[in-house]
């Protein structure tokens, strides 16, 4: 019987970069804690249009490399250290904090088909997009977008991974939510992502990408209360601006805390649907703040 892959055999492994797409000389291959992922290769292709008097098509070429594609992922403490600082082009300081920055960070990932015997490697992968849910009653769960610069079989690139941490994921039943200057009891979710707009280098010549450029650091999110009063919906109305913060804790009471200083609601929806509940939704803008000198902050607990 033929061997087939199976997901509950796959290992995804990384190792940062020194430069883009190049792993130093001894590289430090770590275990990535994954619920799925999607990076995969995929080309543009070009028919040919030549006429032929047998009405046949006579030839197909293949465009250029394109990397992309989801890492998912249960979002827990130092786990995704790493991966955060490719979301955030910066690195984490000595004090346990990280803010929106320019400095590239890259890693080379792999996937691991344990059973048959077969690995992906995709080098020069830097983290897109980023985004983060926090609902009631659940584990916080996590997507990294990436994009790299090509993909190779065959080569067990990163063998030898260990794991970067074992702590638990974090939930939604601990921690805290500050909408301005107090904390929200009613806000029932959270969605924000971090953009990295990030563009592909095409050059004659070449069939994979030369480099990866970012754009602005676009961070939005949407925020969904229980309608109790008007306070947050009048923030939208007269164009106020506001800030937030919510601070995720996990079993170990290990804590990741986003921050971001300065936001302008974009949205106020109010719908009424049915008997229950009347729950709206406020999109919003996070933007530069000139004191703390950043959009977005995330501080973790040593």
């Amino acid at each position: 019987m033929t061997d087939v892959a199976r997901g509950s055999r796959v290992a995804v492994s990384y190792a940062m970069e020194d430069s883009w797409a190049s792993l130093p000389t001894t590289p430090e291959p770590l275990e990535l804690r994954t619920t799925g992922v999607g990076v995969t290769l995929t080309k543009d292709s070009f028919q040919s249009n030549e006429l032929r008097s047998d009405r046949q098509i006579s030839d197909l070429r293949h465009g250029m490399f394109n990397v992309s594609g989801d890492i998912s992922v249960e979002l827990s403490h130092t786990s995704f250290d790493d991966i955060i600082e490719s979301a955030m082009y910066e690195e984490w300081t000595s004090a346990n904090t990280i803010t929106t920055g320019t400095t590239e960070k890259s890693f080379t990932l792999q996937k691991t088909f344990s059973d048959i015997g077969e690995y992906h490697v995709f080098p020069g992968c830097i983290v897109n997009t980023w985004n983060i849910s926090v609902t009631p009653n659940g584990i916080i769960t996590s997507t990294f977008n990436v994009m790299g610069e090509t993909m190779s079989t065959g080569s067990n690139t990163l063998s030898g991974a260990t794991a970067k941490s074992a702590n638990s994921p974090f939930d939604s039943f601990s921690g805290t939510l500050t909408e301005g200057d107090s904390e929200n009891a009613l806000i029932t979710s959270i969605d924000f992502s971090l953009s990295n707009n990030i563009q592909m280098l095409s050059a004659i010549g070449s069939n994979k990408t030369i480099g990866l450029v970012d754009g602005r650091s676009n961070v939005s999110g949407t925020v969904s209360a229980y309608f109790a009063n008007s306070t947050l919906l009048d923030k939208f109305i007269n164009e106020t601006e506001s800030s937030l913060s919510f601070q995720l804790v996990d079993a170990s009471s290990n804590s990741l805390t986003f921050t971001m200083p300065r936001i302008k609601y974009s949205g106020g929806d109010v719908p009424v649907n049915d008997e229950g509940p009347v729950v709206m939704n406020m999109p919003f803008q996070a933007l530069y703040d000139s004191e703390e000198g950043h959009t977005l902050q995330i501080e973790r607990s040593a």
